[in-house]
């Protein structure tokens, strides 16, 4: 419909959709002819295992194809990696190709930022501001400061200003827990 409308030639029309000509003209034909279209095809192998491998796969999220299809496996269905992995991508449940790629790029930029990487706690500390927005329109702006090795969250200062002052406020109580902690400043 659309290549008549548009006045384009069968040939052309094949090449902007990137369909062979042979295709295309077989296509037509079984569609004048009134035959039934293929597919889809019934999928014995992906049904059986379905419940299996969705409950594996929403259980640890980080795993991939090949623990999920270990673990269905273990429960005792008879499946291939590829039937799995066709089901979990199905599902869109299967991760990126580059997630984990990218997990050590982010890694290696965080390691980049240290001249001498911290090899204990209380060496660095982080600090960062999220901000809040209530049911009434007001925005609330919480400041935690957290140690970068042990990954030990500090009290947080909340106001509804992020400026220098409650940047000191939020350090000044992490100095405070830390003194409280380990009976020193």
């Amino acid at each position: 419909m659309i290549r008549i409308q548009a006045g384009m030639p069968t040939t052309r029309f094949c090449q902007v959709i990137g369909v062979p000509e042979r295709s295309w003209r077989r296509w037509q034909a079984r569609a004048r002819a009134g035959s039934p279209v293929k597919g889809p095809w019934p999928r014995p192998a992906r049904e059986s295992v379905r419940v299996a491998a969705r409950r594996h796969a929403l259980a640890h999220p980080a795993w991939g194809h090949r623990k999920v299809w270990a673990m269905v496996r273990h429960d005792g269905h008879r499946v291939s990696q590829a039937t799995v992995l066709r089901l979990l991508r199905d599902e869109g449940l299967i991760l990126p190709a580059a997630y984990q790629r990218e997990r050590r790029q982010l890694a290696a930029r965080r390691k980049a930022a240290f001249a001498t990487e911290p090899t204990g706690p209380n060496q660095v500390w982080q600090l960062d501001f999220s901000e809040f927005e209530t049911t009434t329109g007001g925005t609330w702006r919480i400041a935690g400061c957290r140690d970068y090795w042990s990954k030990y969250e500090h009290p947080w200062h909340v106001s509804p200003t992020a400026n220098q002052h409650d940047a000191i406020a939020a350090i000044e109580l992490a100095l405070a827990d830390y003194e409280a902690m380990f009976g020193r400043p």
